[in-house]
């Protein structure tokens, strides 16, 4: 069975918690690359029973560096291997390059939404680089495999490469299902601007819960290991968030309507809507809450209950009603 380690170094989105798994000698998101995170962790792998030399694999649900930044730290510290997803490991074990990459797509898709060329460029000036190396070795994992102890389920949404953990049967009576961001206990993990390789984020990460739901029951886990805050019953949460992001459809759906009307246009972006939505918006969360509006456009768009125009040519991509009845048909089908 797993310990929680608390990792409270200020994080706005709350304290991280990582996870021990002494006799498997794993870590499962060793958190964010600072030297009080660093302190933090260490002592609670040794209040687990485990020395931090003795750390043989750590494991990483996503490449957010909140959860990825302490790894190459610890993987050095006890000679230890990385483990990711494969899609999302390039992000950590190829840093320096993938990082000005993800800068410049992240550009062009503000622009997408419609965002202001100020905005972008405060954007991307103010990206500054992690204390973590421009490569590291990393062993990755496809959907369904195994490694030391933990099966891979490959998560979608929250990230491109977001994977759950679950310990295998062989290993522990009491099963683990640490599912990093993917839920929460206290919000709604953001969807759409935290990785901006994703298309369709929003359906794609309800497929995710949905599918994290089934795992869930049949390896017989009720009480999940999140990446921030205390262990949660998961069926509870996921109809939580999923009715969120129900009202949130309906929200965006009347929030484009406002933007049509007060501006006296026929389409707005989602920039506009993010602002109808979220209020005035900088710094990173410009790209948040651009990308969470994007996202419903497009969940919604595919349900019908809006339609794109334009959006092509380098143009932002525009939206108007077509149908707000629709709003939030689509994501109440994930409801428990």
């Amino acid at each position: 069975m797993s310990s929680r380690i608390t990792l409270d170094v200020g994080n706005p989105e709350g304290a991280n918690s990582a996870y021990v798994l002494p006799e498997s000698g794993v870590v499962v998101d060793p958190g964010p690359p600072t030297d009080e995170a660093w302190e933090q962790l260490c002592s609670g792998v040794e209040a687990a029973g485990l020395g931090v030399e003795h750390v043989a694999f750590v494991f990483v649900t996503h490449w957010h560096a909140d959860h990825a930044g302490l790894a190459p730290r610890l993987a050095e510290a006890a000679d230890a291997t990385v483990v990711m997803h494969e899609t999302d490991a390039p992000l950590v074990a190829d840093y320096g390059r993938e990082r000005k990459r993800r800068v410049e797509r992240d550009a062009q898709r503000l622009r997408e939404w419609g965002v202001p060329s100020a905005v972008v460029e405060a954007l991307q000036s103010g990206d500054r680089p992690s204390p973590i190396p421009d490569s590291l070795a990393v062993e990755t994992v496809k959907d369904g495999e195994s490694l030391a102890g933990l099966t891979a389920i490959h998560t979608p949404g929250h990230t491109l490469g977001h994977a759950a953990f679950v310990t295998n049967r062989e290993i522990a009576e009491t099963r683990d299902l640490f599912v990093g961001d993917l839920v929460l206990p206290t919000y709604t993990p953001n969807v759409g601007g935290g990785d901006t390789r994703l298309d369709d984020a929003l359906a794609t990460y309800l497929a995710s819960l949905g599918r994290i739901r089934e795992v869930a029951a049949a390896e017989g886990v009720e009480t999940v290991a999140p990446g921030h805050g205390a262990p949660l019953a998961l069926g509870e949460r996921v109809d939580e968030i999923v009715a969120h992001h129900d009202e949130r459809s309906r929200r965006t759906v009347a929030a484009l309507a406002t933007c049509i009307e007060e501006n006296e246009a026929d389409t707005a972006t989602p920039w506009d809507v993010a602002r109808t939505l979220f209020g005035e918006l900088s710094g990173i969360h410009a790209k948040m809450g651009a990308g969470e509006a994007a996202s419903h456009l497009e969940f919604l768009r595919n349900g019908g209950a809006v339609e794109q125009v334009g959006g092509s040519g380098g143009s932002a991509t525009r939206y108007r009603v077509a149908d707000a009845e629709r709003a939030g048909v689509e994501s109440a089908k994930w409801r428990g």
